[in-house]
């Protein structure tokens, strides 16, 4: 039909116009060729399919094959309604036989539903009493459930029943401590059934519990009693399962203080033996040596013993906190405070022996005060391990402290007796005896051996105001004693020069600012002596000290000063002459004591002030000369030099 229509449409395209266009467009023929000839294949989709289906058998366009197209055509779809028709009977024949099949199957089923109701019929009675015992066989097997997981919530098991109720020397494991914290937690949650119906089962459970759980108590203190007494070893080593032991112990105090006096007691042995072999046997193979080897050096010797006893007592309490990390009960602090104290009080009968030998033996006061400062420091270090201040050892730790610094202060009390007993008298230099050199040499030896202790500041600073009382106090009476017989320039120099040692001695240590303090207003009274003592000296060299005097005492009643005897111009001149020589050389009047002091800054003091004395001296000496009322002719010669130009020269 394509190639007809292409014939067409070509055969069209040869014939010549014709002018009769109207007659044309009314041809039938005419507008169908116009209408194949204006169709645009392109959006034909049937018509596309068609060509597509064509070309499978129209392979050669000819004339014959043509005109024969449509006879092709029809036997073509002939053909295929043939093999259609073929292929639908066989398929025909198969929903036949299906249906068939169907059909038996449909008697089949029949004749089974008819026999089933009839078996249903017969076994009717059966199937109820079936299902009746199905139900039965359900609320039984519920409350076996039930049953079981009551038994299990409340009751233990076999094995649990053996690990608890084993033999009296049997090992505690992890186990154990399962099965008893099983038990716990039955006892408790069999409070419940007594609050419901169940009240006589729980009352037999909570029963049987409560007798299990002292049975389990008992072996458990047993079992920790004996292993607690088996550390009696220097080294102890805690096992996790005793740690676990006293945090399950803990709920029975009782037996829990009872399993830590045990250990306690152990360990007891255990220190007091360590102590007495460092003493006398030294480390393992000699090293370190025995501590009795040390015992002719005092300090070393008791500082072995108690750092010894400091690392013991270390030891212990990281032993207590192992054994007790575990339990959370209060108060345990205050237990392991106790068991040290029980542990360390073994060891204070041979300590406290020892450390009297040495004490009572007066070693000396720098050794008895360094010892007193070893006690201290040792008893504050332990007791910060020990946490109380009532442990037998820190007790013990005191009384020796007490008994080392009242050694100390008698011995220096016995010193300062001895020194009033023969006093010295002061040397020809008027420089410190040698019973104040000594004195203070003690003194610096026991202040150095204060500075370097390590007790705490506030214990140091409450001992040092005794130490400097005992040795000061005596010091100063015994130069006031030693010095009462001298002359004031002569006392004031010696005062001075001893005083002046004993402020450098002290200033070189901490916690003397009020004792120098009190040094120093004592240095500035004899220092206001000897400048007084310098400028008498200086007036009466100058010639000054009789006309001074005469200023001062004169009054207006009297007269004129130049009435006076010895006060005449001729005996002015002369001792103002003689005062122009002190100005040329002021250094060379200098009084002989002030060779002596052993401050040069005190000597240069003294010098200065002393200088102004005299020239305050002579200011009012020149104020009276040239005074009209006192009647002195020609005043300018008289005293030729003011007062400033006196204190120029002066200075």
């Amino acid at each position: 039909m394509a190639d007809t229509k292409v014939e067409i449409s070509h055969d069209n395209s040869t014939v010549i116009p014709n002018p009769n266009a109207p007659s044309q467009a009314n041809n039938p023929l005419s507008r169908k060729l116009n209408k194949i000839l204006e169709t645009r294949l392109d959006n034909d989709k049937e018509m596309l399919e068609a060509l597509k289906a064509l070309s499978v058998f129209f392979t050669e366009n000819s004339l014959r094959t043509r005109r024969n197209l449509r006879g092709d055509i029809e036997r073509r779809s002939l053909g295929i309604n043939e093999e259609f028709a073929r292929i639908f009977k066989e398929v025909k024949e198969e929903l036949e036989s299906v249906h068939e099949d169907v059909q038996a199957m449909s008697t089949c089923c029949d004749e089974m539903t008819s026999r089933l109701k009839a078996a249903k019929e017969q076994t009717q009675d059966l199937i109820v009493k079936t299902n009746k015992l199905q139900g039965e066989n359900h609320r039984l097997e519920v409350r076996a459930q039930v049953a079981q997981a009551f038994l299990d919530k409340f009751q233990l098991s076999t094995e649990e029943m053996a690990i608890l109720r084993g033999a009296r020397d049997a090992s505690i494991t992890e186990d154990f401590f399962k099965a008893l914290s099983r038990v716990k937690h039955i006892h408790e949650d069999v409070k419940i059934l007594l609050r419901t119906n169940q009240q006589t089962a729980g009352l037999e459970i909570m029963e049987q519990m409560a007798v299990l759980q002292e049975t389990s108590y008992e072996q458990l203190y047993r079992w920790a009693q004996n292993e607690c007494r088996g550390l009696t070893q220097e080294s102890c080593d805690i096992s996790p399962v005793l740690t676990q032991a006293m945090e399950a112990l803990q709920d029975r105090p009782v037996l829990y203080k009872y399993t830590l006096d045990e250990f306690g007691t152990a360990r007891r042995c255990a220190v007091v033996r360590g102590f007495i072999d460092a003493l006398t046997r030294g480390g393992p193979g000699g090293t370190p040596r025995p501590i009795e080897m040390h015992s002719h050096d005092p300090l070393r010797y008791v500082g072995d013993m108690l750092a010894w006893l400091h690392q013991a007592t270390a030891s212990e309490k990281e032993h207590l906190e192992a054994l007790l990390k575990q339990v959370t009960l209060q108060g345990v602090e205050e237990n392991m405070q106790d068991v040290v104290g029980h542990i360390t009080e073994g060891v204070c009968r041979p300590l406290k022996v020892r450390i009297e030998q040495v004490i009572v033996a007066e070693p000396g006061a720098v050794l008895l005060y360094k010892l007193s400062n070893l006690l201290k420091f040792y008893h504050h270090t332990i007791s910060s391990i020990i946490g109380t201040s009532v442990a037998s050892l820190l007790i013990a730790m005191e009384e020796m402290h007490v008994l080392s610094k009242k050694m100390f202060f008698n011995s220096l009390s016995l010193h300062a007796s001895r020194l009033m007993d023969k006093v010295e008298l002061p040397p020809a230099d008027l420089g410190p005896t040698a019973s104040l050199t000594q004195t203070l040499s003690l003194l610096r030896e026991v202040l150095a051996s204060h500075d370097s202790s390590v007790v705490p500041l506030d214990a140091r600073q409450a001992d040092f105001a005794q130490v400097l009382s005992c040795i000061l106090d005596p010091l100063l009476q015994l130069c006031t004693v030693s010095a009462s017989n001298l002359g004031t320039a002569d006392m004031a120099t010696y005062m001075v020069n001893s005083l002046y040692v004993m402020k450098t001695t002290l200033a070189l240590f901490e916690f003397t600012d009020k004792r120098l303090e009190m040094l120093e207003f004592q240095i500035e009274a004899h220092l206001d002596t000897l400048i007084n003592e310098q400028a008498s000296y200086v007036l009466t060299r100058a010639g000054l000290s009789y006309i001074y005097s005469c200023v001062q005492q004169h009054s207006t009643e009297q007269g004129p000063l130049s009435l006076l005897p010895s006060m005449d111009s001729s005996s002015v001149k002369a001792a103002m002459v003689q005062f122009d020589r002190y100005l040329s050389s002021p250094d060379t009047f200098v009084m002989p004591q002030l060779n002596f002091l052993l401050s040069a800054a005190i000597k240069e003091q003294i010098f200065g002030q002393s200088t102004e004395l005299v020239c305050r001296a002579y200011s009012e000496v020149y104020t009276a000369l040239t005074s009209p009322a006192n009647s002195y002719k020609d005043p300018e010669n008289l005293v030729p030099r003011s007062p400033q130009q006196v204190q120029t020269l002066l200075s």
